[in-house]
């Protein structure tokens, strides 16, 4: 699910402009710190498995096993040690992602729009909005 185009949405932005006012700036907000979090999981995972952060051509089936895998045996190494180094590295909630792909580009968009069919954007156009509506009831504007 892309953010809204052309509305405020790195963390920064809000930082310095302030707080959200409008659903869809609330939506990117949201968006934007969902989307560190889990480039922080990310980032935690490939430095555990540089094979991660190197794929080689690798059918995408394989490819998909290969995450699930990693993730499997990173969960297990977690179960059985909490303290984890590569997580102290990276739980800096405050630490933004730096923003390699502009996420209101053209570029981002048209990469998008070849993967889906036309219904499949309108779905997820849709289903944006309705979690912005209800962002929206949640905190208020």
């Amino acid at each position: 699910m892309t953010p809204y185009r052309n509305t405020r949405y790195w963390l920064r932005d809000f930082r310095r402009g302030g707080r959200p006012r409008t659903k869809k700036e609330k939506f990117n907000q949201a968006h934007s710190q969902l989307r560190n979090v889990i480039e922080r999981a990310f980032g935690v995972l490939k430095a555990r498995f540089p094979i991660l952060d190197k794929m080689r051509r690798f059918r995408f089936t394989t490819q998909k096993y290969l995450v699930v895998a990693t993730m499997a045996i990173h969960n297990f190494l977690r179960r059985i040690r909490l303290n984890d180094e590569l997580f102290r590295r990276f739980e800096d909630v405050g630490l933004e992602v730096s923003n390699t792909i502009e996420m209101n580009s053209e570029s981002a968009t048209s990469a998008t729009q070849h993967v889906f069919r036309p219904q499949d954007q309108t779905f997820m156009h849709q289903l944006r909005d309705q979690v912005a509506n209800k962002l929206d009831l949640l905190v208020g504007v």
